[in-house]
């Protein structure tokens, strides 16, 4: 299960999971973009539509996904919003907007999956972070205190659920090029210039690279990896 999983970083996580042989159930608020994904994936992909943020929805679109479409082996919790604004121009409706999607979505949903999980005995739960969470970006205040809490959330339900053999860990994306960023990098060229030129590799990433960490941390290759933040950033998270 992949939310936010119609564009971008999500549907990169997709492709990888599917290349890897997983059967995948992408989630998402737009019809017609998970549509669209699905006919592009071309494989064992199906879509729900959900949304993250409403919090009394997640039950009953765990339930129908478990039952209609089988156990949710892997969650990943991929959608997410954003908003470019100096700190003291944030509003508290803005800030609780995103702070509500991108941290109270995710632990809602993995808690309702997690219960799952939980009577198998088994699972693999993934959140995706940001560089936000691991240095000061200007303008994203809202976007960092909440991916800064996803991190927290990821290492203390990796300790809570590790007895019932649930792995939690997360991801955290350098500049990768999907929509989300292009909008903000786009609008400000110094600012586009200022990400590259910290990244030791020189490029921006791609959607795929970090579906191929995702497969990783959901594979028995990572049986032992639990409580981890994986910077998949082309060595920005180093850079000088």
């Amino acid at each position: 299960m992949i939310t936010g999983g119609g564009t971008g970083i999500g549907l990169g996580i997709a492709m990888a999971m599917q290349d890897a042989g997983a059967s995948v159930v992408l989630t998402g608020r737009r019809i017609d973009v998970l549509e669209q994904a699905v006919a592009y994936l071309a494989g064992k992909a199906v879509y729900e539509q959900g949304d993250v943020s409403d919090l009394a929805s997640l039950p009953g679109l765990v339930k129908k996904i478990e039952e209609e479409q089988g156990p949710i082996d892997i969650l990943v919790n991929n959608a997410g919003i954003n908003m470019k604004k100096n700190a003291l121009e944030v509003t508290d409706e803005e800030f609780q907007r995103i702070v509500h999607t991108n941290l109270n979505g995710v632990f809602a949903l993995s808690r309702e999956v997690g219960k799952y999980m939980q009577t198998r005995k088994a699972g693999v739960i993934i959140n995706i972070t940001s560089m936000a969470a691991m240095y000061g970006l200007p303008l994203v205040a809202a976007y960092a205190a909440s991916k800064t809490a996803v991190l927290g959330l990821t290492r203390t339900m990796a300790s809570d659920l590790a007895p019932f053999g649930i792995r939690v860990n997360a991801i955290a994306p350098g500049f990768i090029e999907s929509e989300m960023t292009r909008k903000a990098l786009d609008a400000d060229p110094p600012r586009k210039k200022r990400a590259l030129d910290r990244t030791p590799m020189g490029i921006m990433g791609q959607p795929e690279d970090i579906g191929f960490a995702a497969v990783y941390l959901a594979s028995d290759a990572a049986k032992f990896v639990t409580g981890v933040n994986l910077p998949v950033d082309g060595g920005n998270s180093i850079g000088f």
